[in-house]
């Protein structure tokens, strides 16, 4: 296991993180995602923190709030030091019925830090992110909501998951000139069948030194191997109930057929060799890995261990690259004389 920096803070963590969304009873419509018991999380968290993740990122709105409680409990049976794993989660989405019950208000914000500290067992979160937007509430509000978590001590550093690029950099403009706590990581879709932050979140990621922390890194299972042409929707896999996120399935296909023989050339999974791409990736900080089973997770963490040959790393790259679209077809047309005029990265 390696670690890197958090963006630009000083804060270090595992380049894998567990995600805990299988965290939890599992009813309603988390039943096709969660159902891991307390018993089980216990155990996989323990697994992970053995292999040398320091990283847990779980969300308020995860089974209504029950994969905070049992990711709390699993944490003070565990008993670890508080200042030996980096604890992530979540606010915005509906935790009620009422109408403020939801979004990014001050009043929403202020009332979930405190049901999330409550129901994690700690006194304060490591990583507090935005889930999310909500079209009503002013960014202005929320960062002043989240920097005033910060100054009580509740929070450490900020986060902002699934924003436009536009939207980013309008929060870091806020924050710079108000000069109050920043967003200093992204968690967002990212995996080989879903490359759509390439065009421009990455570009502003790397300027702005922030983290990169990709979700559903396997694409809701179609990465993990056991997804093909001829069985789209395997019994007891998530995607023959739950099919999200969105993948273009011809374009996975194609990516699946370099993937296979490559896991066979190392003797790992389609899974391992998927991981072991986007970890490589230099803008990537963690990756955020999910299981249900001691074996997924296991499996997952392995990926750490592959390391992929530039050729092969090419050949993935190629059977999942994105069309190029405007403007960056046109970026490159102009830049192109200008880039050639030095050697080695600018």
């Amino acid at each position: 296991m390696r670690y890197r920096k958090l963006g630009n803070t000083g804060l270090i963590v595992s380049e894998m993180c567990l995600g805990a969304m299988t965290f939890g009873s599992g009813e309603g419509m988390w039943a096709t995602v969660a159902g891991v018991s307390q018993e089980s999380v216990t155990d996989l968290i323990k697994v992970a923190f053995d292999r040398g993740i320091n990283f847990i990122d779980t969300a308020d709105f995860y089974s209504n709030g029950r994969s905070e409680v049992v990711t709390g409990n699993a944490l003070r049976m565990l008993g670890r030091p508080r200042d030996s794993y980096v604890l992530a989660t979540k606010v915005l989405l509906r935790m009620g019925e009422g109408h403020n019950q939801i979004g990014l208000s001050r009043y929403h914000i202020m009332a979930n830090i405190d049901a999330s500290l409550k129901r994690l067992q700690v006194d304060h979160i490591d990583l507090y992110q935005i889930h999310g937007r909500d079209p009503f509430t002013p960014l202005e509000e929320t960062l002043d909501a989240l920097d005033d978590c910060v100054r009580a001590g509740k929070v450490r550093y900020l986060g902002l998951c699934n924003l436009s690029s536009w939207e980013i950099m309008k929060s870091l403009w806020i924050s710079d000139r108000k000069r109050i706590a920043r967003f200093e990581s992204l968690q967002m879709y990212y995996s080989l069948a879903g490359r759509d932050i390439e065009r421009e979140i990455v570009p502003l990621a790397q300027d702005q030194k922030l983290a990169i922390l990709p979700w559903s890194p396997l694409a809701g299972g179609f990465l993990s191997g056991k997804y093909s042409r001829e069985n789209e929707k395997p019994e007891g896999a998530r995607r023959a109930t739950l099919d999200f996120p969105p993948v273009d399935r011809e374009r996975l296909w194609r990516i699946l057929d370099v993937l296979r023989p490559i896991a066979a050339d190392h003797l790992v999974s389609v899974a391992q060799v998927a991981l072991a791409w986007l970890r490589a990736q230099p803008h990537v900080t963690s990756v955020i890995i999910g299981a249900k089973n001691q074996e997924q997770l296991l499996d997952n963490i392995a990926a750490t261990e592959l390391v992929l040959s530039p050729e092969q790393m090419q050949a993935i790259g190629a059977a999942s690259a994105l069309p190029n679209e405007y403007p960056q077809w046109m970026l490159a047309r102009q830049s192109a004389d200008r880039i050639g005029q030095v050697e080695g990265p600018s």
